[in-house]
């Protein structure tokens, strides 16, 4: 499944965000939140990266039951009630974020933690995996202009879904971030995989990494950078005597480790979205290992280059042309004289490509096919003969299939609107023209019959034959066996143009 109907909102989620947790942290000691602000916010300023703040908001005198205030045997309620900042705290350590220059983000964990968030000037709200699929929360979240950014640690991919469709229906600002639950997350739970997961399935939305891994682990971001992750959310804080940190936590030399792998990661990783330009030492090295084209034979100018006329070889010389610049269709004519065993240079001959004639050839007939309701075999060779050249193709030419050639022939003959084909005649093959579809005026020996789909019409050996279609036909040609030295044109500058065919075996992809 892919929920990618729409395209993608712009962001105001800035590319490359270094996400540093505070949550609970602060031990409920605003000169301590402070402190932690002032060190990641001295950390974040060594880094070419964007780097948010962010603090976790619960109504405590609601968000717990009055039965339950004040119970220390809970570990929740009593980690949250002991770490209790009032508004006018919170407050200094927004302001604190922003006097850094930093985003300011907030994970609300109900209804009246959002209306806080939104009056106290948040950049950015987080959405935590416990509170993924809580609706009312969801709801309240929605109806805000924030940029959102989601956890999904143990949620199912349905429930991402409808946070998807619900946020995108409401065009809002939103991101994913893959995340494990566990506090620390062993390595071999980390599911990095669950990034490619998110990618594919959501195109149109950023997926982050939310780590709770052992904070001395620098490995894992490098892979979430790797695998196209660009939101990144670490819990971070400052020891003292008097405040230890967690083991899911990290200090500031330990982010520091976590940011350089980071920093280390974009730069192997390089450039996102587009092909890189290669550096000029990797040219040199490439072409040094490169074939050169080197004659076989001397070759007069004027002369179009085979490759019976031409041999590969290293070292190739400066400004040759080489084994990756041939193909059948790039051509080279000789502007100079080329003697035996020399380099065949770019500023000795001239290059001419015909890829793109020869696949709008190709196209055309594919289409001409499918009106005719022709089937062709899957590996069946089409030849392309243009008897006075590509040039004049679509004025003389056509395109046949040959089927099979033994004791008996059997071709498919396409001709494209406003083709007409060269009188000839053979020596030994009787052929019979059996119209499909389409058009065709043949011309035998000089007179003119009309054919159209159903039309038989059996030519001799000897008996001079020339065609041509106003709106395209495509035949079967039934003959006695095909030789190649069978086919004699009346017009004798045809048999003397030995490039006038172009053999495709992998046409019909």
């Amino acid at each position: 499944m892919s929920l990618s109907r729409t395209s993608p909102v712009a962001s105001l989620i800035p590319e490359r965000l270094f996400i540093f947790e505070l949550a609970n942290n602060h031990m409920g000691d605003v000169e301590h939140g402070l402190r932690i602000i002032d060190e990641f916010a001295a950390l974040a300023r060594g880094y070419d990266f964007a780097f948010a703040i962010k603090l976790q908001f619960r109504e405590l005198d609601t968000f717990i039951h009055p039965d339950f205030q004040g119970r220390t045997d809970i570990k929740y309620i009593k980690r949250f009630s002991e770490t209790r900042l009032d508004r006018a705290q919170t407050r200094r350590l927004v302001a604190r974020i922003k006097e850094h220059g930093l985003y300011a983000m907030c994970t609300p964990f109900d209804e009246a933690s959002v209306d806080r968030i939104v009056a106290d000037g948040f950049d950015i709200l987080k959405i935590a995996s416990c509170s993924f699929t809580d609706w009312p929360l969801i709801e309240a979240i929605g109806r805000t202009d924030l940029p959102v950014v989601g956890s999904t640690a143990g949620i199912e991919l349905l429930d991402i879904d409808n946070i998807v469709s619900f946020m995108r229906h409401r065009e809002r600002d939103f991101a994913l971030m893959t995340c494990v639950a566990q506090y620390p997350t062993p390595a071999s739970d980390l599911q990095l995989n669950q990034i490619d997961l998110l990618r594919a399935r959501y195109p149109h939305l950023r997926i982050g990494y939310s780590t709770h891994e052992d904070p001395n682990e620098t490995l894992p971001v490098a892979m979430a950078i790797a695998k196209g992750a660009t939101l990144f959310e670490k819990h971070v804080g400052v020891p003292t005597e008097t405040y230890a940190l967690n083991a899911y936590s990290a200090s500031p030399a330990q982010a520091r480790a976590w940011l350089d792998s980071a920093r280390k990661a974009y730069a192997c990783a390089g450039v996102t979205g587009e092909r890189v330009e290669p550096s000029r030492e990797e040219r040199d090295a490439l072409r040094d290992l490169r074939r050169g084209v080197f004659a076989k034979r001397p070759i007069a100018k004027g002369q179009r280059l085979k490759a019976e006329d031409v041999f590969f070889a290293i070292p190739a010389q400066p400004g040759q042309v080489t084994a990756n610049d041939w193909s059948k269709y790039t051509h080279y004519t000789a502007t100079d004289d080329i003697p035996a065993a020399a380099p065949v240079t770019s500023a000795a001959t001239r290059r001419e490509e015909v890829r793109a004639r020869i696949l709008s050839i190709v196209e055309r007939v594919k289409a001409l096919l499918s009106e005719s309701r022709g089937v062709v075999p899957g590996e069946a060779e089409l030849e392309i003969s243009h008897h006075y050249g590509l040039d004049r193709f679509d004025r003389v030419g056509i395109t046949m299939v040959t089927v099979v050639n033994r004791g008996y022939c059997k071709k498919l003959i396409v001709v494209l609107p406003g083709q007409s084909h060269p009188e000839q005649y053979h020596a030994r093959k009787e052929e019979t023209f059996h119209m499909l579809h389409g058009d065709l005026v043949l011309r035998l020996d000089g007179e003119d019959q009309v054919c159209r789909p159903g039309s038989v019409v059996t030519i001799t050996p000897g008996t001079r034959h020339a065609f041509e279609s106003r709106t395209g036909a495509v035949f079967e040609e039934i003959s006695s066996t095909h030789a190649v030295d069978d086919s004699f044109y009346t017009d004798p500058a045809i048999g003397q143009n030995p490039d006038r065919k172009t053999f495709l075996r992998y046409w019909l992809a």
